[in-house]
């Protein structure tokens, strides 16, 4: 983000600039851990000579697969948001959109960082047979996802009129868009995290398909039926609407998964 600042406002290379900063964050963000691992260290953490053993590579790569469905579907609901925004609103349409984007990716991210922190616990538990620990941590799930939900939907609401005129303040329409935008956007927050958090659940769970199959419906076949049908009836509004009904979707699939497989895993 201060990269793209940067490069397209200050240095005014357009959309070089912006290339030019997704590139440099990729680097900074794979190369230094490279780096790392590629200089001796006395810590625990390091690359050491293993055998090649292909069955358990596999078992994480299938158990990791919605979030590899997860990251190639942000960037084909990514292109489709920006052909239908280009379309209706053109320019300002797609700046409001990365905008909104930006804080969203801040937002999801402390639903992300939650569930990242507190799998290797539900896997533990449940690999021990910890039934009772693991009720008390999907209770405990319940309480934290639900409260920073609300908090953040509140929060976005908030603070829509300071993050317009932050991303926006320099174009009229642009900051009225941006506005909007965010109106209309901020009670995904209210479901994202239940939905982030069971995805992260399953794969804790070692269940890679119900993991997948959440994360392939909420953001890709879902996102996509929501972006292509709601502008049609509700033009603009639409494509800021796609957030939640998509969302919405998706929650109805994770209650139904936490529903039917409740005695296998005993949560519950």
């Amino acid at each position: 983000m201060i990269l793209d600042a940067l490069f397209i406002a200050v240095f005014r290379w357009g959309i070089a600039g912006a290339a030019l900063a997704t590139v440099a964050s990729v680097l900074v963000g794979g190369g230094m851990p490279f780096v790392y691992f590629l200089l001796p260290n006395k810590t625990k953490l390091r690359l050491g000579k293993t055998k090649f053993d292909l069955s358990p590579i596999a078992k994480t790569a299938a158990n990791g697969s919605s979030e590899l469905v997860g990251n190639l579907a942000m960037s084909v609901v990514s292109i489709l948001y920006n052909f239908q925004l280009i379309r209706i609103a053109g320019e300002t349409g797609i700046a409001a959109y990365g905008s909104l984007m930006y804080v969203s990716f801040i937002f999801a991210a402390v639903f992300l960082g939650y569930g990242i922190g507190r799998s290797p616990i539900v896997s533990y538990h449940y690999g021990a047979g910890n039934t009772a620990e693991l009720k008390n941590l999907f209770r405990k799930d319940c309480a934290i996802i639900g409260s920073a939900s609300v908090f953040l939907a509140i929060l976005s609401e908030m603070l829509s009129k300071p993050l317009a005129a932050l991303f926006g303040g320099y174009d009229e329409n642009l900051f009225l868009m941006i506005r909007r935008a965010f109106a209309l956007y901020s009670p995904a927050f209210l479901i994202m995290g239940a939905n982030l958090a069971g995805s992260s659940f399953f794969t804790a769970l070692n269940n890679g398909f119900v993991s997948a199959l959440i994360s392939f419906l909420r953001t890709l076949l879902f996102q996509i039926a929501a972006v292509l049908v709601l502008p049609r009836i509700f033009g603009l509004d639409g494509i800021w609407l796609s957030g939640i009904v998509s969302e919405l979707c998706a929650f109805c699939v994770v209650a139904v998964c936490f529903c039917v497989c409740r005695k296998k895993y005993g949560y519950v």
